[in-house]
């Protein structure tokens, strides 16, 4: 379990100093709780978060276990490490929108017609209660030629789960390639 601490101080010299003994910045919420202004170790947070095997993992902050999951994080443009993330409480029982990724598998067929795989939508937002969280969403682009895309509307879900997105947004495609 990812162990943090909460900070006393939110300022930004604390802040400071809080990046420079290798501490990563996070923000705690979720309906109905408190928001935690806390701090992980930054390579202890990557390595939580490559190892979890679902979407919400646990972490332990001021003596309370709560069960996270990511909502947004800022990189440092250069250096390209965690400067703040932003997770959100996964409630069980609770209707809560989160960000699912979307995951992509097979070579589509319109490479070979000078084609380019486009990801439009990187995450998907969907409102349904912790339990019922998918891990992500995995699309099959063997079948796209040129031209070709997958919509919000051609992506199926259980009936717990209700997409937020707008169904006619692309969420993959091929485009021809100039």
């Amino acid at each position: 379990m990812l162990q943090g601490i909460v900070r006393e101080s939110i300022t930004k010299q604390a802040t400071k100093e809080l990046r420079r003994d290798g501490y990563l910045i996070a923000n705690i919420y979720g309906k109905g709780i408190e928001n935690i202004n806390a701090a992980f170790k930054q390579n202890e947070f990557v390595k939580a978060v490559r190892n979890k095997n679902t979407l919400a993992f646990p972490v332990k902050v001021g003596g309370q276990e709560l069960n996270v999951v990511i909502q947004e994080y800022q990189k440092h443009p250069v250096k390209n490490t965690f400067l703040h993330v932003d997770l959100r409480v996964a409630l069980p029982g609770v209707l809560s929108k989160y960000l699912v990724p979307v995951v992509t598998t097979g070579t589509p067929k319109g490479l070979k017609n000078k084609g380019v795989l486009a990801h439009s939508k990187k995450r998907l937002c969907v409102k349904c209660k912790a339990e019922d969280l998918p891990q992500n969403f995995t699309l099959d682009v063997s079948d796209l030629d040129v031209g070709d895309t997958i919509l919000v509307r051609d992506i199926k879900t259980d009936d717990n789960i209700k997409m937020m997105d707008e169904d006619r947004i692309a969420v993959v495609g091929v485009i021809k390639a100039k």
